[in-house]
């Protein structure tokens, strides 16, 4: 029988022939996950044989990461904020751009301590409001979906990561059902051009749902629609943080102007193209 290690570096080679930059990193954390061990385990006992049930979950695994399907997405899970999220059909997989929304927010909040209120546009897995709850021991939060399943692995995810008792989600079309007043909106809505859509990797293409990549015809409606909203739900001073696409910067500094609010950040992601838009309510 196969020993760890062998499996790992015949998982490695497969991966590479296929052409995947990324085959060592992917090939560990498959073999991890398959066999349900830490990288202690593997590294202390790498000669220990694959069980037959072993060898059989690592070979579905492979299979599907050679149809392309993302990594996380096979694991079911996705470190986001140094947290662990957990995933769904319904869900993104975080990324770590995103997490550019949660540094930016807290950079602008001037008291961490602060028992404020959080709103969550389109929370998908919860990332963006579960890693700024763990961030702010005094806030609370609503996240906001229009799918069931997404909700449903978000409050997951807060009770795993210990703010479970300070969140609560909704269902809702954005902010339809939704009232009260926020001290802080955030959102990474969908904001791909549905006409482009059809061009995209295809890891995201064929396994993100489209609920949560398609932003209409020019990616900007949800954007749209919840600034609509800003003057509604958000305190007099109150911030909004949006995750944008790479070239919409000016086009939501435009929208947001129209609608009276400051624009106080554009943020960069890590490689360094706008992709956070902070403002606030004066």
């Amino acid at each position: 029988m196969k020993t760890r290690s062998d499996a790992l570096k015949n998982l490695r080679q497969a991966l590479t022939e296929a052409g995947f930059e990324t085959a060592a990193l992917d090939a560990r954390l498959l073999l991890l996950s398959a066999l349900g061990i830490s990288a202690t385990e593997l590294i202390t006992r790498p000669d220990s044989p694959l069980s037959a049930a072993e060898a059989e979950t690592l070979a579905g695994f492979t299979r599907r990461r050679l149809a392309h399907e993302p990594v996380a997405r096979i694991v079911g899970t996705r470190e986001f904020w140094g947290l662990p999220f957990r995933l769904s059909p319904e869900t993104l997989v975080p990324r770590p751009d995103t997490e550019t929304v949660v540094e930016t927010a807290l950079d602008l909040i001037p008291d961490r301590q602060a028992p404020l209120r959080i709103v969550d546009f389109g929370t998908g897995s919860g990332c963006i409001l579960v890693a700024l709850l763990h961030e702010l021991p005094n806030a609370t939060g609503l996240g906001v979906d229009l799918s069931l399943g997404a909700l449903r692995t978000a409050r997951i995810n807060a009770t795993d990561n210990g703010v479970g008792s300070r969140s609560r989600f909704a269902l809702s079309r954005w902010a339809d059902g939704v009232s009260g007043s926020f001290d802080l909106i955030v959102s990474n809505p969908p904001y791909i051009a549905s006409g482009v859509i059809p061009s995209l990797d295809e890891e995201v293409r064929e396994h993100d749902p489209r609920l949560a990549l398609d932003g209409g015809p020019d990616g900007l409606e949800p954007y749209r629609v919840l600034l609509l909203e800003a003057g509604r739900l958000l305190v007099p001073g109150g911030l909004i943080v949006f995750e944008i696409g790479y070239d919409q910067a000016e086009d939501l500094t435009a929208l947001a102007e129209a609608r009276g609010l400051e624009i106080l950040r554009i943020a960069p992601d890590l490689s360094g193209n706008p992709r956070c838009i902070a403002m606030k309510r004066s």
